[in-house]
């Protein structure tokens, strides 16, 4: 007897994959339409990895969806990395899609793709990366005094909130459930933290609360004073520098007459790879209980954008072009990325340091 296929619910329209997130989207519409026309006869998965590329790698991003399905498939890799191919040559935002080694597919996004991320950022703001893949979730969490457990615990309740999560303390109770069912329903969650002492006081909030997330949870604190030095070594600093940069970048656009367009493409690979795995950085955070993993992908942004801020406004009497524009804007969205994972963590992100 043939193996009986779960047909799950209708899929939204196509994303435009300028995010991992919604590259994810993308290949798991290609797989929903390989079993709706019988070229594969599995289980559609909830969700379709996709990372990217590796140094040496081929395209922007990689998925080894293919060599998941084989098996269950009964199906070599190759074969169902060249039906998925088929179905993702015309998805938009994609300029080629290719099959690797044992059946890896690799994806290259258009030249264009960078405006739509701009475009994407701007739009959705500081809210940028929220979303709803931990819809219909519930967690609760054990009520806490030891002040770093404490800390970390309600940064993660955050998290899971910005993913469309319901979570909260067991304490909290929610006005249309009724106590006795909380009780029946749900086990307290709790993380395991290294103990640390939360010293807003003598730090000040901002150092205060890095000290205390940037490491991940089981890992001791961080020595505060350190990251009251405003030096490029501390990485607090360069996070709220860089972000303070881009608004000073914009005031000096606008002096010079001129505001951010995302008009023509522009070449910088890294800063757009980092501000395109936002969403993933704040979705795995939410579901590894891991506020850290924000913390490092805020370094890796700041890097990327003080590596390219030279580049944004005319030097000498070169006059403002598209170029300059489009650079702006770029500048732009990543000061909100960091703005908004500052946020997340219960940061500041300062308008001048």
């Amino acid at each position: 007897m043939a193996k009986p296929v779960r047909v799950p619910p209708p899929l939204l329209p196509y994303a435009c994959p300028v995010t991992p997130a919604d590259l994810s989207l993308t290949v798991l519409h290609a797989v929903r339409r390989a079993v709706d026309d019988g070229a594969l006869r599995v289980d559609v998965p909830p969700v379709v990895k996709v990372e990217r590329a590796r140094p040496g790698g081929v395209g922007d991003y990689a998925s080894n969806v293919a060599l998941t399905l084989a098996r269950p498939a009964g199906r070599t890799a190759l074969d169902v990395a060249g039906i998925l191919e088929e179905r993702l040559r015309d998805a938009p935002g994609l300029q080629a899609v290719a099959v690797t080694g044992p059946g890896f597919l690799n994806f290259t996004l258009r030249p264009d793709a960078g405006g739509e991320l701009v475009r994407a950022v701007r739009e959705a703001g500081k809210a940028y990366g929220t979303g709803t893949a931990l819809a219909g979730v519930t967690v609760r969490f054990a009520d806490l005094t030891e002040s770093r457990a404490l800390l970390v615990t309600e940064t993660v309740v955050r998290l899971l909130r910005t993913q469309g999560a319901d979570a909260g303390f067991r304490g909290d109770q929610r006005i249309d459930e009724p106590i006795d069912q909380q009780v029946a329903d749900r086990s307290d969650e709790r993380i395991h933290v290294h103990p640390g002492a939360y010293e807003p006081d003598v730090l000040g909030v901002d150092a205060a609360r890095w000290a205390l997330l940037r490491p991940a949870p089981q890992d001791r604190p961080l020595d505060g004073p350190p990251l009251l030095v405003q030096h490029e070594r501390n990485p607090l600093f360069r996070v709220r520098y860089a972000h303070s940069r881009v608004r000073r970048l914009l005031v000096n656009a606008a002096q010079l007459g001129f505001r951010p367009a995302y008009e023509t493409p522009v070449h910088a690979p890294e800063l757009l790879g980092v501000l395109g795995d936002h969403p993933v950085a704040l979705l795995t955070a939410a579901r590894y209980r891991a506020p850290d993993r924000v913390a490092r992908h805020l370094e890796a942004t700041a890097d990327a954008l003080l590596a390219f801020q030279h580049t944004v406004l005319p030097l000498g009497d070169e006059k403002p072009s598209a170029a300059h524009r489009s650079r702006l804007a770029l500048a732009e969205a990543a000061g909100t990325v960091l703005a908004g994972g500052l946020s997340v963590l219960g940061i500041s992100a300062p308008e001048r340091i």
